[in-house]
């Protein structure tokens, strides 16, 4: 393989995917909404003469996708629909999560592509399921309905299209999915992903109290690194790779490390945290909270023994990675 195409390459985790191909001496393009992101794209990946192609593509329709499937060997398709706001209701993000799934997967397959890889999460594995003490594995799917949030259910149900397609309609394209935890690692600009957005309101203090809920966390930079293992190695193909490091980690275990770790910086990070009836009575009032409703009180623990058994794939110490975060925060320009 010499050619990849990554969807949504302007994004937290397309942009580090991105970087990871251009650092193997691949042959990139990527796929962004608006054109006039070009350059703020490259300026923040920062590889001046790399072999980088930024196209127009938007996963809401049909134009600009088979033009950029056309001459790749393998496809990341990492571009998620993402909201604003919370969703009116779970259709709006659950169709455009799955239709836009079908259309790359639909150009991939007519452009001759070999491999896709799909960035899924552990929100198509570890939702709506009763507490259990055993960890998640790629065998589980999240039960759909259990009430579980629209952004779960996107993920779940677009997963579950594209293994449709690949065994009905794919004749011979190979997909992987790589579904991973709460996604930490060093920023590249002020745009990130949503799952960083806790560390920096405990570093800012406006997360007054921590929240009690348990989940896994991975390094953005080894998820990448387990997207290029799923595309390159033929023991990848038709399987899912869940990417965590190690076991999963208390809203209170995250803050510890960064008081300890930072000292002086880290004095507006929290240490309370807030008694579980209170957090689940303004879940139900708080957007905000809402959203971490299905987690209260919860230990979503996972393991990547698959990615590291099949593929030899292996975590950074999640530590290091919570600490690189909150600095990478920090040196944020105010």
């Amino acid at each position: 393989m010499t050619h990849v195409l990554v969807t949504g390459g302007s994004g937290y985790i397309g942009s580090w995917c991105t970087l990871a191909l251009l650092d193997a001496g691949f042959t990139v393009r990527t796929t962004v909404r608006d054109p006039a992101r070009e350059p703020q794209l490259r300026a923040t990946l920062n590889r001046p003469g790399a072999n980088l192609e930024v196209v127009r593509a938007d996963l809401s329709a049909d134009d600009g996708w088979r033009a950029a499937a056309d001459g790749c060997d393998a496809i990341l398709h990492v571009a998620s629909p993402t909201l604003t706001r919370p969703p009116r209701d779970d259709d709006e993000m659950v169709r455009p999560a799955v239709d836009g799934t079908l259309r790359v997967l639909r150009a991939a397959r007519d452009a001759g592509v070999r491999r896709v890889v799909m960035t899924s999460a552990i929100g198509a594995i570890a939702y709506g399921h009763p507490p259990r003490d055993t960890p998640f594995t790629e065998r589980d799917w999240t039960n759909v309905d259990a009430g579980i949030g629209p952004y779960q259910k996107s993920k779940t149900l677009s997963e579950r299209a594209a293994w449709d397609f690949v065994a009905g309609e794919g004749r011979g394209l190979e997909l992987a999915t790589v579904n991973p935890t709460a996604v930490l690692g060093p920023v590249l600009g002020p745009d990130y992903s949503p799952s960083l957005n806790g560390i920096a309101r405990m570093l800012d203090g406006s997360m007054p109290t921590l929240l009690k809920f348990a989940t896994g966390y991975v390094d953005v930079r080894d998820v990448a690194s387990l997207h290029l293992l799923a595309m390159t190695e033929p023991a990848a193909a038709g399987e899912r790779f869940i990417a965590t490091a190690g076991h999963s980690l208390w809203q209170r275990d995250i803050a510890r490390i960064m008081r300890e770790r930072l000292g002086e910086r880290a004095a507006k990070v929290p240490t309370r945290e807030m008694p579980l009836a209170v957090a689940r009575g303004l879940a139900l009032v708080n957007p905000q909270m809402g959203a971490l409703k299905m987690l209260l009180g919860r230990n979503l623990d996972a393991t990547s023994a698959k990615a590291e058994r099949l593929l030899g794939w292996k975590a950074r110490p999640i530590e290091d990675t919570v600490v690189e975060t909150a600095e990478s925060l920090l040196a944020l320009p105010r």
